[in-house]
């Protein structure tokens, strides 16, 4: 396995998601390519696999397979591209909502508080707006709904007030400097748990996650063929309650095949201490 990024759940969403060895199916979250390895895996000489994803460094990791179509775009527009590339439907569409291992632990893209490093926090290198950008610019009361909504930080209202003050004197560039301008406004226990959510809220704002995952959902359904199959693998309680409430709404058409979402085991867990907040969904499109 890669030490690029380890997959979640991979035995799991893959046996879930494909039915049909020589089907078409979407990767919409490409990152180390661990799922999409496994799903050609189990795929036949005339099936595809359309994979997405919008960081270069990802793309780098893509296998030498004609089966494979690696695609540059943000997996929101999941149903356009499936116009274009597979106009017949999808037979299933995979998607790991988590930032890739990689990811966290290159200290120059700005996602981890380990790291003395630039406030980045983009998945796509070129995008326009780092995380500095937000902590520098927002208003106070931007920030506290930001930390609150998508952090579900405790003491919102005083993070979001620290950085401000802290701003005045000098702005925040560096995780480092974060760090040092949220230090009093962090509660004595839970030091990290706190700044860890703190760190959430930043990156679902400069990457705009929700509104993508919104997207996301609403075009996954229209890409597939009926009978087709969504996996979903979410890592924070935001995220789930939307795909949950998603497959919930027979509106659009979907079944959930897992009442109850699927855990990792506690092996897994062991060997990949950041699976330990994932939950797999599978849901079904209705038959025409």
């Amino acid at each position: 396995m890669s030490d690029y990024h380890i997959p979640v759940l991979l035995e799991e969403s893959v046996s879930a998601l494909v039915r049909n060895p020589e089907g078409v199916y979407a990767d919409a979250t490409f990152g180390g390519g661990g799922h999409s390895r496994a799903i050609l895996a189990r795929l036949g000489a005339r099936a595809r696999l359309l994979a997405f994803d919008l960081d270069a460094d990802a793309a780098a990791q893509a296998p030498q397979d004609e089966r494979l179509t690696l695609i540059r775009g943000n997996f929101r527009f999941i149903e356009n591209f499936t116009r274009k590339e597979a106009p017949q439907g999808l037979d299933g569409i995979l998607a790991d909502l988590g930032v890739s291992s990689h990811q966290f632990d290159t200290a120059e893209r700005g996602f981890s508080f380990r790291f003395d490093a630039p406030l980045d926090m983009r998945m796509n290198a070129q995008g326009d707006k780092t995380a500095a950008d937000i902590v520098n610019s927002y208003t106070q009361e931007e920030l506290e709904k930001i930390l609150r909504l998508y952090g579900e930080v405790d003491g919102a209202r005083a993070v979001a007030r620290s950085i401000a003050a802290a701003r005045e004197k000098a702005p925040i560039r560096s995780t480092t400097d974060l760090g040092n301008a949220i230090a009093d406004a962090l509660p004595s226990f839970q030091v990290h748990k706190q700044i860890a959510k703190i760190y959430q809220a930043l990156r679902i704002e400069v990457n705009g996650e929700m509104r993508s995952l919104e997207k996301f959902l609403q075009g996954a359904v229209r890409a597939l063929k009926p009978g087709g199959r969504l996996a979903v693998i979410t890592y924070h309680s935001l995220e789930d309650r939307q795909v949950k409430q998603f497959i919930r709404e027979r509106a659009n058409g979907l079944e959930s095949v897992n009442r109850k979402p699927i855990l990792p085991t506690e092996e897994e867990i062991e060997s990949n201490p950041r699976a330990r907040s994932a939950k797999l969904r599978v849901a079904q499109k209705a038959e025409a």
